[in-house]
Parts: C-alpha cells; structure tokens; sequence
C-alpha cells in the first residue's frame, strides 16, 4: 500500500505463534494491495471496473461500505475519482488493516497494536493499566505531537493534505481540495475510523459534530491557519486529547 506497517503483539509469548500470527495478518494486507489497488491493471478492482469479474464477497463489502458513507455524507465521499475511474483506497486500508486484527485475534491474541501508516487498532492493554497511546501528528510539524489518544479496543484513523497534496475530492463536485488540514476520528474500529476522517476532511467544521452522530467516539479537525475544531466549535489553539 505505499505505506509503512507495524504490529505490536503482548501476548503470544511463544515466538513461533507470534510469528505465525504476524505473518498471517500481513498476509491480508498484502492480498488487499494487490486485490484492490487503483494502480495496479491486473487487480480484482480494475477487473471488476472493466467489466471483466463480478464483484468478491469482500469487494462487495468495500462498496458498501462506500455507499453507506456517500449516503450518510449527503455524497461528500466517493469512492468515484474526478476522472471517473474507481478508487477505494479510502476504505480499502482501514478495511484491510481491521481484517488483519482480526487474523490476529483468531490466532489468540487479545493485547496488540497494529499500525497503518498512522492509522492504528488496538485491542487490550500492552500492560495492565495502561492504554496503548497513539500519537496524532501536528500536520505544520512532522516531529512534533499535536495530541495523544489512549486507546483500549478501538482505532484512530487520521485523513489530510499536508503530506500527499489534494489528493482527497469532494463527491458532491468532484473537486479535489479540503476545508481541513486534517481530521482524526476515533471510533471502535478502523473501517469506521478511516472512513469518517475521510469525510470529516471533506466537510469541514461541520463534519466534526457530524461524526459523533456516525460512530465517532473522538473527532477533531486542524484548520489551515492552525485553529483546531472540536465537537464545541473551533479553538484557538490544539487542544490535546484524552
């Protein structure tokens, strides 16, 4: 996918069970890649597009997915590219990367972090007491921390602009561009979470209250000129979380 990729596993000790559960999980990582990419001419996606195959049963569930979001959105997201090609890389990572936990949980764990090039699922707690901690970058400071969330059994996704460009579009216009830098949704898994931030970047400060209505367990969002908006309204300044 274009992205770096880590898991965190606490509690299969034994280092060939650990491995064997690693492994599997990015075994479906991989197979989304190649399966779903838009860049990719020979994958399921662009076979479908062509008309070539009949949509999988996991295809099937990507798209719905999608439409679920356009529906809930009023159209904000799309998984229809301005050239009117299909792109579903966002559902396809957060999708994947909740599938890939689940692998994980069917190889007895109960105590992990796996992370998607930021986006992150948790289950458990790394050690009793503590939540796992996922940091939420500052989109004008690449080495700086806007914020922290603490994470028991749940995802954070994180949507913006400030490292690939306007590479997100509106469904409702096909323009390309944001009225957020970025967003950060937390929700109870990834597929929500990714997809959410998605949309939130897409419609701006209104989309933050919105996502508390559509599975959001945290939503925020960076404007341009620095200002944070919060399910209150727009702040001054970051405010950090839980």
């Amino acid at each position: 996918m274009g992205i770096p990729m880590s898991v965190d596993v606490r509690d299969l000790t034994d280092e060939r069970s650990a491995a064997e559960a690693v492994d599997a999980a990015f075994a479906v990582l991989r197979s989304a890649d190649e399966r779903f990419s838009p860049y990719r001419e020979d994958s399921e996606l662009r076979r479908y597009e062509r008309g070539e195959t009949a949509p999988s049963a996991d295809l099937q569930e990507i798209l719905q997915v999608a439409r679920d979001a356009s529906a809930a959105s009023s159209g904000a997201f799309s998984i229809q590219a301005p050239d009117g090609s299909l792109d579903t890389n966002g559902v396809v990572k957060g999708w994947a990367a909740e599938r890939a936990a689940g692998v994980l949980r069917e190889h007895g764990s109960r105590r992990f972090c796996l992370n998607a090039g930021g986006d992150v699922v948790t289950a458990g707690e790394p050690e009793p007491g503590r939540a796992w901690r996922a940091g939420v970058r500052d989109p004008f400071e690449p080495t700086r921390m806007m914020a922290v969330v603490e994470l028991r059994d749940g995802a954070v996704a994180t949507s913006g602009t400030y490292e690939r460009g306007a590479h997100v579009w509106d469904g409702r216009t096909g323009e390309t561009g944001a009225a957020l830098l970025s967003a950060t949704v937390v929700a109870d898994d990834l597929t929500t979470a990714d997809v959410l931030a998605t949309c939130v970047l897409v419609l701006g400060v209104e989309g933050v209250a919105w996502a508390f209505a559509h599975g959001a367990r945290e939503a925020f969002g960076v404007l341009p000129d620095g200002r944070v908006v919060t399910r209150a309204g727009v702040a001054g300044v970051p405010v950090p979380l839980g």
